[in-house]
């Protein structure tokens, strides 16, 4: 019997459960924020407290304090005992913000309000071919950063939040023998370049963003030791960018088109030193019968951004177009691949 003529075994109770559970998904992320907001995770970190002595330290509403901690506790960040003392989970744990892989700014950044408008106008977006990002923003969304400092700079925090998620397995299928200097374009604070840094204590290393992005790169590179090895470089991927041994091209590619994707590239291919590296890293999505999660993080590109997720056969034809060769595809264990690619001809 093929899958196909399998009979179907979940119970109408079930799917409507599940359908129940997503429709209303979009409580959670907020909730989270806002747990954020009154630094749950760092006052119940040195024990359990109530949720008055939580509103007395934040001066916050003790009633709705409450209501929100209850909250907390039906989705694991938080338990409670009767007597209404509440104490963190690890769950709640990996919010703090001073954890090792801390995911703080990744949910921060995620539930910024430039994200959230821009889905209200998803389903125009699917109607029409295109993100609707502008009519939702007056602009598009990386513009619109520009014009908003602070969700700019959490935006970039929240990249670089989901180090030991993503950029940890790539980092270590990225070979750096015989570089001497790596260009990480559109590298935000350069968490990708870092982690090869410590790793090869002969490299050198260039975070190229734009400008009102790369300051942060400065202040990481001196917490992490690498201010002697890194130059951050503020600059604009669609005119130049810095020669180098080996390009980093992180999460970038998916926020573009096609055509911009290629004059990136193109640039890349114009300013690589003899011998050169591409490495670009992205989610790839499968066949249709199984996308994989790179599907659903495509929504996300339509809702919000020009780009979208791609299959290798995609990658290729971009890298091709920008004179480019692919050499290699390795997947990683974070569900995004490392392709490399060198000068063609």
């Amino acid at each position: 019997m093929t899958n196909a003529q399998k009979p179907d075994t979940t119970s109408a109770g079930d799917v409507y459960q599940q359908m129940s559970s997503m429709v209303t998904s979009h409580w959670v992320p907020q909730i989270i924020r806002a747990a954020i907001d009154l630094s749950l995770p760092e006052h119940l970190a040195g024990g359990s407290l109530t949720a008055d002595e939580v509103a007395e330290r934040e001066s916050s509403a003790p009633e709705t304090t409450f209501r929100l901690m209850r909250a907390c506790v039906v989705l694991g960040l938080l338990t409670a005992d009767d007597s209404g003392r509440f104490s963190g989970t690890p769950l709640l744990g990996t919010l703090h913000k001073d954890a090792p892989g801390s995911l703080r700014g990744l949910a921060l950044a995620t539930t910024l309000s430039a994200q959230w408008l821009s889905w209200n106008a998803f389903t125009s977006s699917v109607r029409k071919g295109r993100t609707q990002v502008h009519e939702a923003l007056g602009t598009d969304f990386f513009d619109y950063l520009k014009q908003h400092p602070a969700e700019a700079r959490a935006f970039s925090d929240g990249l670089a939040s989901t180090t030991s998620l993503w950029t940890g397995t790539a980092a270590k299928v990225i070979d750096t023998a015989g570089v001497e200097l790596v260009a990480d374009i559109g590298g935000a604070n350069g968490s990708l370049l870092h982690l090869l840094l410590e790793d090869d204590p002969q490299l050198r290393g260039i975070v190229f963003d734009l400008p009102n992005v790369v300051e942060s790169a400065i202040e990481e590179a001196a917490s992490k030791g690498l201010s002697d090895r890194t130059e951050v470089v503020g600059g604009d991927f669609f005119q130049s960018v810095p020669a180098a041994d080996l390009y980093l091209i992180k999460m970038i590619m998916h926020d573009w088109d096609d055509e911009s994707c290629i004059t990136i590239l193109k640039n890349v291919r114009a300013a690589m030193n003899p011998g050169a590296r591409v490495t670009v890293v992205e989610m790839l999505v499968g066949k249709p019968s199984n996308p994989g999660p790179a599907a659903l993080m495509d929504m996300n590109m339509l809702a919000v951004c020009p780009g979208q997720e791609r299959s290798l056969s995609q990658y290729d034809a971009l890298l091709s177009a920008a004179g480019l060769r692919r050499t290699s595809v390795t997947p990683t264990e974070s569900g995004q691949s490392v392709i490399e690619a060198v000068a063609a001809g």
